[in-house]
């Protein structure tokens, strides 16, 4: 008979098979956080993109509305009606407006190249969907969400996991205190439980070198319960910090949705007088 005394005797031998496991997910989850965190940053790029040919967009328009102000403006100047202080000033207006154009088809290309490369594409151009103008509003905030759904999160998932398979690190070095006995019975011993093992008949044990081994190596096994126990703390630790980024990111979120509510409110009202500014020139 053969029996095997170790982490078993601590209770701890269970931690072992949890560690890979734990390494696993946490992997796994990684992986996810790297496929969101990649979604997010092409999505983000890309409405950054249409945000730039929208602003193309009106600095063309920009510029052509300035170009007819220009030869208005010269054409008072021809017939004695104002200055040529206006029209220098109507012509540098319209360069102004000009040069905006080349630097923003410059920032243009170079976001398109971004995206490509985030898609393992040679540089090339992103095909266009709807307007930026046309894309639908995302859908407001409902009061009451729960915290709970941070639980979602990747990076927590990550993090979690890493915790788990430290915590389980920490068992299986203290699982190395208890010496790996092997006691083996002459041939006519017969009792299989433990409780029966010492109070059976008397027999010949062979202690081999698993039980003198942690003896000699009681300091690096101390040393090493340290260890694993430090680097528990380091994962409790980037655990809670990572569950604070996530709080901290949707905090941030929430800020920048009602802020960007307000400043499209009043871009809107900037429009709508602009654009009577305009019906009123165009009528004079």
């Amino acid at each position: 008979m053969c029996l095997q005394l170790g982490s078993s005797i601590s209770g701890e031998n269970s931690a072992a098979p949890r560690k890979p496991r734990a390494d696993l997910l946490a992997s796994e989850w990684a992986r996810q956080e790297i496929i969101s965190t990649l979604v997010a940053n092409v999505s983000a790029a890309y409405f950054q993109l249409r945000a730039m040919d929208l602003e193309l967009e009106i600095s063309k328009l920009t510029l052509a509305s300035r170009q007819e102000s220009l030869r208005l403006t010269r054409s008072l100047a021809d017939h004695g009606s104002t200055s040529m202080l206006d029209v220098r000033q109507s012509e540098q207006l319209v360069f102004t407006a000009a040069a905006e154009i080349p630097a923003l088809e410059q920032q243009i290309e170079q976001q398109e190249n971004l995206i490509s490369i985030l898609l393992e594409k040679n540089p090339e151009t992103v095909p266009r969907g709807e307007k930026l103008t046309d894309q639908p509003h995302p859908p407001e905030v409902p009061p009451g969400l729960p915290s709970s759904l941070l639980e979602r999160r990747p990076d927590i998932r990550e993090a979690e996991q890493q915790l788990i398979a430290a915590n389980a690190q920490i068992g299986v070095a203290r699982a190395a205190h208890f010496p790996q006995i092997s006691l083996s019975g002459n041939a006519g011993f017969q009792s299989a439980a433990l409780t029966d093992l010492f109070s059976g008949p008397a027999g010949a044990w062979n202690f081999g070198a698993s039980l003198a081994q942690p003896i000699f190596m009681a300091g690096r096994l101390r040393s090493n319960v340290r260890f694993t126990e430090a680097r528990q703390q380091a994962a409790l630790l980037f655990y809670e910090q990572t569950i604070q980024g996530a709080f901290r990111n949707v905090s941030d979120a929430l800020i920048a949705s009602r802020k960007s509510t307000e400043f499209r409110t009043q871009e809107e009202l900037l429009f709508q007088s602009a654009q009577d500014a305009a019906r009123l020139s165009h009528m004079r």
